[in-house]
């Protein structure tokens, strides 16, 4: 089955990006890493895992100017990233991989195993690692956790809309993402009888995602991800620093 991507790589008016600053880019996504840009290891990787359609969501004319030299589609970013993926999603249809064009250390492998491991008749499905992977691939790194009853986790940037019906899980995507420092706003959403469950450490993650998806009327999931740098974006100065460190070691070099 053929299937596209969207790199979202969108600016937000009259603000000013420190990562690209402390890197003297006019935006991230054209941060230099071992001689190619951010967009261009991102778009290298989802291609290298069989996306036949490789689209980027973005308006700064210099990443414009790159993705087509990279042959990217390119659409207008929307008013914030979930309605950009909304508006993508009309123009390259499902299945649909979503990420970010600061998602320094993409894989192309870590996009075939999370696609294989997205369960048949799910309709949107989120990557996510748990804090001992992360904390053990990359010790001393910062990065945001919500805590269940089967530990900490964090985002990977990668997302799979799978069916038409993931229209109805942008929204979803949405809250998530805006409540992701606050963990008890989402599970708030949940009810009374799986809120108690959290208060009581008894609710995993896969249980929080499944009834938020069931909510919004879809199948929804969420997959654990075996490789701690899937978690590793370039959100500050100091993630770039790391990802420079990361890349910099033999024993990542040996990997590639």
């Amino acid at each position: 089955m053929t299937w596209s991507a969207l790199i979202l790589a969108g600016s937000r008016p009259g603000t000013t990006d420190p990562v690209a600053t402390y890197a003297g880019v006019s935006h991230k996504a054209l941060i230099r890493l071992e001689g190619a840009t951010l967009l261009d290891r991102v778009a290298a990787a989802v291609r290298a895992a069989g996306a036949t359609r490789v689209a980027v969501s973005a308006s700064d004319r210099a990443v414009v100017v790159e993705a087509m030299r990279l042959g990217l589609e390119v659409l207008p970013p929307a008013a914030g990233p979930s309605a950009s993926v909304a508006a993508a999603l009309t123009v390259l249809g499902t299945p649909l991989l979503v990420t970010t064009a600061d998602h320094a250390l993409l894989r192309g492998e870590w996009v075939t195993r999370f696609r294989a491991d997205v369960p048949p008749g799910a309709d949107v499905a989120v990557l996510l690692a748990r804090r001992d992977v992360v904390e053990a691939a990359a010790p001393g790194t910062r990065r945001t956790y919500l805590s269940f009853a089967d530990g900490g986790w964090s985002g990977c940037n990668l997302f799979q809309f799978a069916t038409p019906r993931a229209i109805a899980a942008v929204e979803l995507w949405r809250r998530v993402e805006a409540d992701r420092k606050r963990p008890w706003r989402i599970v708030r959403r949940l009810g009374i009888g799986l809120l108690i469950r959290y208060a009581l450490g008894r609710l995993t993650l896969g249980e929080a995602i499944a009834h938020l998806g069931r909510k919004a009327g879809l199948d929804a999931a969420a997959i654990p991800c075996p490789y701690g740098l899937a978690a590793v974006d370039v959100d500050k100065p100091a993630d770039l620093d790391l990802v420079r460190a990361i890349v910099a070691d033999p024993r990542y070099r040996s990997r590639n």
